[in-house]
């Protein structure tokens, strides 16, 4: 039985940036999907794990971590060969310009997502998403086609572990369309991920997410 187990579900884009992770380092690994509707992740034995209650959750031998980030970089450091490597560059300034874009990740990328979502999955109920809080994604689509001008991935030449938690991510917003003609840089950014053998475990969970997303806002438009 495998050491390593990821708690998730397919839609959650940091669960899908595990996913790619774990196939890129090709490492084996159990995948328990949680019942979220039906309040699995509440449950006292989750709970334990993670006080949170979000996914991903990694176990490895007994040893619990949390947030996607945090997952990736740390089965990248212990399970990657030396090819590997370069996901998550040893170079302390190669490595802050990857931490910088996995920042960017989680403090733009996914917040302007999370902006969206919350008036989906909504203790109280499903709501109305404000329309500026959708035209708001249009600035991170700025910011990804400034970091590729000179760019063919994220941080330079070479794929890294940020073109993966943001390639999650970024492929989660579509429900805001991408306009190939004014972000050229970003939609061959896109279409590059999009061929990485390891990219599969994302396509899935991705659609899942925007066929939700897009059915919710046409129940409210």
């Amino acid at each position: 039985m495998p050491k390593i187990v990821l708690y998730g579900v397919d839609p959650s884009p940091p669960v899908r940036a595990c996913l790619m992770t774990l196939r890129a380092l090709n490492v084996e690994f159990e995948y328990k999907v949680l019942n979220l509707q039906g309040g699995e992740h509440m449950q006292p034995e989750f709970l334990k794990k993670n006080p949170l209650h979000t996914v991903p959750v990694l176990e490895d031998d007994g040893k619990v971590l949390t947030d996607s980030h945090v997952i990736c970089t740390y089965l990248i450091q212990k399970y990657g060969g030396q090819k590997d490597k370069a996901l998550y560059p040893a170079d302390l300034y190669e490595r802050a310009i990857v931490d910088q874009k996995l920042y960017f990740d989680c403090g733009v990328l996914f917040t302007k997502l999370r902006a969206v979502t919350i008036h989906i999955f909504n203790a109280t109920g499903p709501s109305k998403v404000p329309q500026d809080k959708i035209e708001a994604i249009t600035e991170a689509y700025d910011f990804l086609e400034k970091f590729l001008q000179t760019n063919e991935y994220i941080t330079g030449k070479n794929v890294t572990v940020a073109d993966i938690c943001c390639i999650a991510t970024v492929t989660s917003l579509a429900f805001h369309p991408l306009d190939s003609s004014k972000y050229p840089k970003t939609t061959a950014w896109i279409k590059k991920m999009q061929q990485l053998p390891f990219y599969s475990p994302n396509e899935k969970g991705a659609t899942e997410l925007i066929t939700f997303i897009n059915a919710h806002l046409k129940q409210f438009s």
